[in-house]
């Protein structure tokens, strides 16, 4: 694969992955100190974050000439960013959440639903290919997915409906809620010992955890400090805890081809909303 090749065809896609890189090496450059000097009131650090932010977003709005072709192909996969990849490299804190409006995180939300249904299907049809052992450990881990899906899509479809903050307060806790029940159910998924069934379970649960955390990093955007912190303090079990069971790559395949969008640019935004997540305390 030739990148100066795939730069030429795909000049938006390739700038996008720039910006991006930018923001995700700025705001942990931020995190742990490093400001570069100061630029006016704030830090040069967070001045380049801002721009590199803000150009982003324009190019994520800016149309394509519909005439050409190739320049249609590159706007598909561009516009794609969207909201969750601007709104997800934000909500570090660091920047102020430009770009993300409730009305467009709540249909980001809602659009994550189908998605989810189909990944608790698969967990529900789970049962049926495991080891006589490992049947209990999966009935007992997989216990309110239906219930916790469910619920969630319903309020994230009211909230869609009606984004205002007792309706948010009820988004949020259902988020955190399935998060944390997804994170239990992985804790419980390592104490299968027949591999072939451990990687059965791991799999169909992987796939909830990847809607439920880019729904988490979506809800963040529009959260509150308080809040942010409210729910992260109802998340008693960590990410960092269930990390060794998640699947980075099917993850950024899962979230890449939601937006229609290179592996390259998803693997940036999965690394960002995994730092994002850690750094406010889920």
């Amino acid at each position: 694969m030739n990148p100066f090749s795939n730069i030429l065809n795909s000049p938006r896609t390739s700038i996008a992955g720039l910006l991006i890189g930018i923001v995700t090496i700025a705001n942990v450059l931020s995190h742990q100190g490093i400001t570069l000097g100061a630029a006016g009131s704030g830090s040069v650090i967070s001045l380049v974050s801002g721009l590199a932010a803000a150009l982003l977003g324009l190019l994520a709005k800016d149309p394509a000439n519909s005439a050409d072709p190739a320049h249609s192909t590159n706007s598909t996969s561009t516009a794609k960013l969207g909201a969750l990849m601007l709104c997800a490299l934000l909500i570090t804190g660091t920047m102020p959440l430009t770009g993300c409006s409730e009305a467009t995180v709540a249909q980001n939300i809602v659009n994550w639903t189908p998605a989810l249904e189909s990944a608790v299907a698969v967990v529900d049809s789970t049962a049926s290919v495991l080891d006589t052992a490992a049947a209990p450990i999966f009935a007992a881990a997989e216990v309110g997915f239906d219930a916790a899906s469910n619920l969630l899509i319903v309020q994230a479809k009211a909230y869609l409906a009606s984004p205002s903050a007792g309706v948010l307060a009820q988004l949020q806790t259902a988020v955190v809620n399935f998060q944390q029940q997804v994170n239990a159910a992985l804790l419980q998924a390592a104490k299968i010992t027949n591999p072939t069934s451990q990687q059965h379970v791991l799999n169909a649960i992987n796939a909830v955890a990847t809607v439920v955390t880019a729904m988490l990093a979506l809800l963040q955007s529009v959260s509150s400090k308080a809040a942010v912190q409210r729910m992260a303090a109802q998340s008693s079990i960590k990410l960092a805890t269930v990390r060794p069971y998640l699947d980075e790559q099917k993850t950024i395949a899962t979230v890449a081809a939601h937006y229609n969008e290179p592996a390259s640019i998803a693997a940036l935004q999965v690394a960002e909303v995994r730092i994002s997540a850690a750094q406010a305390g889920f």
